[in-house]
């Protein structure tokens, strides 16, 4: 942006050195009160007397005086010459393969904008150490700018407000770029010729069938081969790899080390249908793991998170695995943020359009998400599915969403490989200078549509034009290459068929391998996957581990000052286990510390999940003086494990995601994700159905992610009051996950501990409470915690069986209404058997309880959401079959809304449903 100062200057918005009267002004107090506050330009310019705008030379001067006040104002202008070529260098950078070079402009980079003229490009300069040197010719400032800035790389990082990581990039870009020597160049046009060799033998031999190739953009896989190069020098021991399906299997070929067969097995259909559970998945969002081996012997483990087509959210589920990964590498001391390198592969359109990368990079810092920083690497296509970047985003680049966490943007010409190894090894080094993230632009081209079978030509026909015109970035590098006298036709053509025989001799040995036609894959059963039958986990502790829990809780440091406010709840903790009034906090707090006392790390995260949303949990205090904190758990003594809990960023979709890649890479860790309420799930959706409920059908991968949903209709409006229950348990199938919603405060205990301490690893979904938090109904006696299990049904043990004329069978916080109300009417012929586990469905416990009854007893569901939410609909079948006879269900009437917006509408609606259900 250009505007004007009141003397007619350009002035230049954000460069530090732009000419306009107030900057003159501020640069000049600041010379007087220290000159060396200011940089050596100004320095000189102040020196002598000033002409320059607004300020008048003083009387007596001579014309020396002014010729040199004159130089010393053209010198600040050159220095402002600098800093736009450093601010907007890259807008004319050549960084467009399909764009032929020099053909953009900028109005702001041309000397002129600076009162600089042609004849002044011949003479020498202060440049105050810029290149290198003290002063410099204004032709050559200008050749070493063009050079750095305005080639096929462009760089975009004086957003960045640290003076010290400009500094540190502009030494390194700003610098002469040696060429590559013969063994680099070597490296970089076999792997150019792998990648392109690679598509053009599955779009032969596998016409028609998509693969989402890597055409126009096989400079990525040089990326990806540089970054990993790079790692092993600097020691870097494993690399984790989150992309979407463009170009995967290219990288899963020639970085990961697939073996071709394995890949042309996936083609031809042909997978060994015994080593697949479930469903399975297209061969394109399938991960996988190898070795990286450099040709010096070096190696990195490396690995490409499996992904649904669900663009981006595989980012933040990598990242998760990496924070896994690095505390363990730390042995659970830390974080090990040099020992696993994030990269993150994006699409240009996916980059700008899906909020969920805004989530992400908005973690790169905190405390409970950062990785050390991840490598971003936009395959920039220029073009979504069909829709042009005219339509997919309203910022300059598809990247600057970036520039919010203030991440260096490196944008590169796909066309030139040679600059795509130099950036890589610049994002690497500056992501282990800082350890913050950092995005490389890769700017390229799609060859094909968005799918092999996809004609783009049909809405971008000026663009495929030029793309059909154009060679090979392969054949463009050889032809260079062979040009400056560095190979020799014989060394290209060589290497290429070198490697299509290796596809060769692989595809045949895999159509000679290849069976006729395969059963579809046998699906997940409870005989593989478990369906909650298997014998019970021990969760009983001790009661001398259960005081030594509780007294944590009020241990404070030496000097410590509780919030008065907190302390008399922790106060009240220690005299529950003999009132015999365990509230969930404190039996939340007996789960997790006796976990830890047993050596399982557990990792909690959420919204306000460190207090609690209602106040009720406080697992760190504040200091009320020093704002220190302390967190009791952590208190346990030297052989407990680690309890981290973490306040997360506002954001559901891309915090769980992270929590489930978590748990996927440390399955010995119990990790909890917590919702500010139960409907904020919603917002996270995409993790449940891709991820969370079907990973292990789909590629095999288990994962022990709990949740905690707050639920319960209590008046407070439609919104926070539903968990939305039947959409999890329309996802319940073949034992894929556990969904319950207790009533007790003993059960809630047993069903954490079995969740961490069971051997095969599924999510949970638990239903938390919110009014039961502080209900002295909903409160357990310590014998619960010392003996028995997690009850999935908890029968009526005050019933007089042979008097029951009515069962009613319900889950959560309704059961306690239900109780009160039989209670008060003094009603002996209603049994209330409670459904503590909703999935998987317990029908043999179930079942036994509901044999105690006469068979003439009438058996009703009761909910308190409407009849067309909760859990009626999922549980009808399974009760009828249980209870051998018609099942009524007691709820709400069926509504678009979970609850109404009137706490006293709300009031006499509960107490209606809770008299309806004994008429």
């Amino acid at each position: 942006m250009v505007s004007r100062s009141r003397a007619g200057e350009p002035v230049l918005h954000g460069l530090e050195f732009g000419l306009n009267e107030w900057l003159v002004d501020e640069q000049y107090k600041r010379y007087l009160e220290d000159p060396g506050s200011v940089d050596q330009t100004w320095r000189d310019f102040f020196a002598v007397p000033a002409t320059a705008i607004g300020h008048q030379p003083r009387p007596g001067t001579t014309a020396a005086h002014d010729s040199a006040a004159e130089a010393a104002v053209k010198a600040v202008r050159v220095a402002a010459l600098i800093d736009a070529y450093r601010v907007r260098g890259h807008l004319v950078a050549d960084t467009d393969p399909l764009t032929p070079a020099g053909t953009v402009a900028h109005p702001e980079l041309d000397i002129t904008a600076f009162g600089l003229r042609e004849e002044d490009l011949r003479t020498e300069f202060v440049v105050d150490g810029f290149a290198g040197r003290s002063t410099m010719a204004l032709g050559d400032v200008l050749d070493v700018l063009r050079k750095s800035y305005c080639r096929t790389v462009g760089t975009e990082y004086m957003h960045i407000q640290t003076s010290r990581e400009r500094r540190w990039i502009q030494e390194r870009v700003e610098s002469p770029q040696p060429r590559p020597d013969r063994g680099e160049q070597l490296q970089i046009l076999y792997r150019l010729g792998a990648a392109e060799a690679f598509e053009t033998f599955l779009q032969t031999k596998y016409v028609g069938q998509k693969r989402y190739s890597l055409e126009g953009g096989e400079s990525a896989i040089v990326l990806l081969d540089a970054l990993l190069l790079r790692s092993i020098g600097q020691g870097v021991g494993e690399a984790v790899i989150g992309m979407a399906h463009r170009g995967r299997l290219n990288v899963l070929a020639n970085i990961i080390g697939k073996s071709y067969a394995e890949i042309f097995h996936e083609f031809e259909d042909a997978v060994d249908i015994r080593s697949v559970q479930g469903s399975g998945d297209v061969k394109y969002h399938l991960g996988a793991e190898g070795t990286y081996r450099a040709l010096d012997g070096g190696t990195i483990g490396v690995s490409v998170v499996a992904n649904p087509s669900h663009l981006e959210i595989v980012g933040p589920v990598a990242q998760g695995v990496v924070r896994a990964k690095q505390e363990l590498a730390a042995d659970g001391t830390g974080e090990g943020g040099s020992s696993v390198l994030p990269v993150v592969v994006h699409g240009d359109a996916a980059f700008a359009g899906q909020g969920v990368v805004s989530e992400t990079l908005n973690m790169s810092q905190l405390p409970g998400y950062r990785t050390g920083g991840t490598v971003h690497v936009v395959i920039n296509n220029q073009v979504g599915f069909t829709t042009s970047p005219a339509s997919g985003r309203s910022s300059t680049y598809a990247t600057d969403v970036a520039r919010t966490i203030e991440a260096p943007i490196l944008h590169v010409n796909g066309d030139d490989p040679e600059a795509v190894v130099r950036v890589a090894r610049l994002a690497f080094d500056y992501r282990q200078a800082f350890h913050k993230d950092v995005v490389v632009d890769l700017i390229c081209y799609r060859r094909n549509g968005h799918s092999e079978v996809d004609d783009p030509s049909i809405t971008q026909p000026a663009m495929y034009d030029r793309i059909d015109a154009r060679p090979s970035v392969r054949k463009l590098y050889a032809g260079a290459l062979v040009r400056r006298g560095d190979v020799d036709e014989r060394q290209v053509d060589g290497a290429l068929r070198d490697y299509q025989g290796h596809l060769e001799r692989a595809f045949a040995e895999t159509r000679a391998a290849s069976q006729p036609a395969s059963p579809p894959p046998r699906p997940l059963t409870p005989a593989n996957a478990g369906d909650g039958t298997a014998p019970p986990t021990a969760t009983a502790i001790t009661e001398a581990t259960a005081r030594q829990i509780i007294a944590s809780q009020t241990a404070l440091p030496q000097g410590f000052t509780a919030h008065p406010r907190v302390l008399p709840q922790l106060q009240r903790r220690t005299k529950m286990p003999d009132a015999g009034t365990i509230d969930w906090a404190t039996a939340e707090a007996l789960a997790l510390g006796s976990l830890l006392l047993d050596g399982v790390p557990v990792r909690l995260a959420g919204q306000d999940s460190r207090r609690g949303t209602f106040g009720q949990r406080h697992a760190v205090l504040t200091d009320r003086h020093t704002g220190a904190e302390h967190t009791p758990l952590n208190s346990l003594g030297a052989q407990a494990a680690g309890f981290t809990p973490y306040d997360s960023m506002l954001s559901e979709l891309a915090a769980l995601a992270f929590e489930y890649g978590y748990s996927v890479a440390r399955p010995g860790t119990l990790v909890l994700w917590e919702a500010q309420f139960g409907d904020f799930a919603n917002g996270a959706q995409t993790v449940v159905d891709e991820y969370i409920s079907s990973s292990e059908q789909k590629w095999g991968q288990r994962s022990g992610v709990t949740l905690l949903l707050p639920h319960g209709l209590e008046g407070q409006g439609p919104d926070h009051s539903s968990a939305r229950i039947e959409r999890f348990l329309q996802l319940c199938a073949q034992g894929n996950m556990t969904v319950a919603m207790p009533s007790l405060p003993g059960n809630y205990f047993h069903l954490l501990r079995q969740q961490a301490l069971d051997e095969h690893k599924r999510p949970l979904v638990v239903f938390t409470p919110k009014s039961m938090l502080r209900s002295k109904a909903a409160t357990s006696r310590l014998p619960e915690f010392t003996t028995g299990g997690f009850r999935a049904v908890i029968p009526d043990e005050t019933a007089d069986t042979a008097g029951i004329r009515r069962v009613l069978v319900c889950s959560g916080k309704v059961f306690h209404d239900l109780d009160a109300h039989r209670r008060d009417a003094g009603l002996s012929d209603t049994a209330i058997v409670r459904l503590e586990r909703l999935y998987p469905f317990p029908a043999e416990e179930l079942g036994a309880e509901l044999a105690r009854f006469p068979a003439g007893a009438e058996v009703r569901w009761v909910q308190e959401e409407p009849e067309n939410q909760g859990a009626w609909s999922f549980v009808t079948p399974q009760l009828h079959r249980v209870a051998g006879r018609p099942v009524a269900c007691v709820s709400r009437p069926e509504a678009p809304a979970p609850a109404v917006g009137s706490a006293r509408r709300h009031a006499g609606e509960q107490k209606a449903l809770v008299a309806s259900a004994y008429r």
